[in-house]
């Protein structure tokens, strides 16, 4: 199944967290597909037919059972379940790319699936695009990042943590892992 990683363990359980836009669904299926590991894209499981999000503890609950699974990878942030799902992991993948790359992949990838859809979200979420949106990206780095890491940090201090940096790391890690 796949390739090991150092210390000769192939990864059973691997989160894949970061901002919009910086390849996190699209790293995910393709660890996913090295390791034969099943995928789960927490967007389709958290939304709901138009844009609806789940009430907090429900969605709780809807991780706890997802995380409790025996193999999988995982790509979503959804700071209000971190604890559940970063002790599961064996793996944490944080692509951490600049703003300005990130805003410009959610256009982008608004502008792929105009017509269509994007397979990792729920059904009845078309892609959109708002400003509100737009701007989180942007500030992520500043005001969600440090949360991110210190959860991780809290939740899965022994995990091994690969935090990939630019799109160049991002690429060769799906091809290499």
């Amino acid at each position: 199944m796949g390739t090991s990683r150092p210390g000769g363990t192939v990864p059973r359980r691997i989160l894949v967290v970061g901002c919009s836009g910086s390849g996190k669904s699209t790293l995910a299926r393709r660890l996913g597909a090295r390791y034969e590991l099943p995928v789960i894209h927490l967007d389709s499981h958290f939304w709901t037919p138009g844009w609806v999000a789940r009430e907090r503890e429900p969605w709780r609950a809807v991780c706890r059972e997802l995380a409790a699974r025996d193999a999988w990878v995982m790509d979503g942030n959804y700071g209000s379940s971190l604890d559940i799902r970063l002790p599961r992991a064996d793996l944490i993948v944080f692509p951490d790319l600049a703003p300005a790359l990130c805003v410009a992949r959610a256009l982008r990838r608004r502008w792929r699936f105009r017509a269509t859809g994007r397979p990792d979200l729920a059904p009845g979420c078309p892609e959109r695009i708002e400003w509100q949106f737009l701007r989180y990206i942007w500030a992520y780095r500043r005001r969600h990042r440090g949360r991110l890491l210190a959860a991780i940090a809290r939740y899965a201090p022994d995990t091994p943590l690969v935090r990939l940096r630019s799109r160049r790391q991002v690429r060769e890690f799906g091809q290499s892992a």
